[in-house]
């Protein structure tokens, strides 16, 4: 009873989530209640409470992890904003047609992403949008088309999504391998829907660029220089010391912080207010994270409680299939994490079962890190683009889902094209 009970809240929440505007409640206020609900649940049913505790102790370390990462990065995107680095990029961007601004985001938001990670650059890459166009119909099409390049790019690199880094440091794939293999389905997963999304803006101009620019200075280069260098240093610091990546990212901050209170030393008070980093944590949009923060103590009980595990093992013997269970793991994790799920997947098959590099592990690191886009909220790249263009749940949904979709089935397609021709 109690597990139909909690289910029956996971549901109301995330409708709650999905008719924000109509309801007139902030989706951060139902995450956070449907998260609280979920594991009152567990905590009922739980046969001691220490036990319980524990878990949600060790669910809320790994949820701190995620968050303070993403708290990291959107400060360091602030600062850069902030003090007009954004600029140095835009006045490079010299087209005026919205079609060929598009391919130049999507193809910089993609291979960007495997350097980096999915999270890290949809949020660099939304901001610079925003620089860039000024009708806000166009950021939120622009912003979709961020989301699904950026997990896209994330897909096929150890680095560039934290699925497929479960699945590097776990065993199940060497870095090599699966940068070969999942390389040409992931970019079909973020070519199909953008040469379907071009033709809407090909005829479509936007303003000569020079008449909105802001003013850079020695300061805006140092900045943004200094930004991108520390975003680009928290995946390297990661495979160096082996630490969580958010510890990367908390260093990144504290030096920009160090730096930004060095270069406006000499400057007046009100100024460096402004310009200080203390400035950007204000500005940062904290109902996201608050937001984030509920929607992952949610999953985290449908984990505890088991049922993530038992629906694995139901589709093992449900499907009998590799791709048919990979196809939807993928889609499942548009609307659960995908973390557990791929964990879980862990858990179920080890390597006795599908040795290293075989081709189940490589196909569950393409959809799990693909199919979140098909949901705005299916993605930490999606939520984090939410947050910054405050895109409604149903927005995304009507216009943006059917692109993820066809990218996501176009990636499966030359995926098992890849297997036929070069293992059968």
């Amino acid at each position: 009873m109690l597990a139909i009970l909690l289910i029956v809240f996971f549901v109301l929440g995330y409708l709650a989530i999905a008719f924000e505007h109509p309801l007139g409640v902030n989706k951060a206020a139902s995450a956070l209640m449907t998260g609280v609900l979920c594991w009152l649940i567990y905590f009922f049913e739980a046969h001691a409470i220490n036990e319980a505790t524990e878990h949600l102790m060790h669910h809320l370390g790994d949820i701190a992890s995620i968050l303070f990462f993403l708290l990291g990065a959107m400060t360091i995107v602030e600062m850069i904003d902030s003090h007009n680095g954004f600029e140095i990029i835009t006045q490079k961007i010299k087209t005026t047609n919205k079609g060929t601004l598009l391919i130049i985001i999507t193809t910089l938001t993609f291979f960007i992403s495997a350097l980096l990670d999915n999270l890290t650059t949809s949020i660099v890459m939304t901001s610079l949008c925003a620089k860039i166009l000024t009708e806000k119909e166009d950021k939120l099409w622009f912003a979709g088309m961020i989301v699904i390049a950026a997990n896209a790019g994330g897909a096929w690199s150890p680095l560039g999504d934290v699925t497929t880094t479960m699945l590097w440091i776990g065993g199940q794939l060497t870095a090599l391998n699966v940068m070969t293999k999942t390389f040409l389905a992931s970019l079909a997963v973020c070519i199909v829907p953008l040469l379907i999304l071009v033709g809407k803006f090909r005829k479509e101009k936007i303003p000569n660029p020079s008449l909105k620019r802001d003013k850079t200075s020695k300061e805006s280069n140092i900045i943004l220089f200094t930004g991108v260098g520390l975003l680009v240093f928290v995946p390297v610091f990661k495979t160096v010391t082996h630490m969580p990546p958010f510890m990367g990212m908390l260093l990144a901050l504290s030096i920009i912080w160090i730096v930004t209170t060095w270069i406006h030393a000499d400057k007046h008070y009100q100024e460096k207010k402004k310009l200080s980093v203390a400035t950007a944590l204000q500005k940062i949009d904290t109902p996201s994270i608050l937001f984030f923060l509920g929607i992952l103590l949610a999953v985290a009980a449908l984990e505890s409680y088991g049922m993530l595990k038992t629906f694995a093992t139901f589709l093992d013997g449900t499907l009998k299939n590799d791709y048919l269970i990979g196809i939807t793991l993928g889609l499942l994790s548009a609307i659960v994490d995908n973390v557990p799920l791929v964990a879980a997947a862990q858990g179920m098959y080890d390597l006795n079962t599908f040795p290293q590099d075989h081709r189940f592990w490589e196909f569950l690191a393409l959809t799990t890190g693909t199919g979140g886009s098909t949901i705005i909220i299916g993605s930490a790249a999606g939520v984090a683009v939410m947050g910054i263009e405050n895109i409604d749940f149903m927005w995304y949904l009507k216009r943006i889902s059917w692109l993820a979709l066809v990218g996501f089935i176009a990636g499966i397609v030359v995926f098992i094209g890849q297997q036929w021709l070069f293992h059968n």
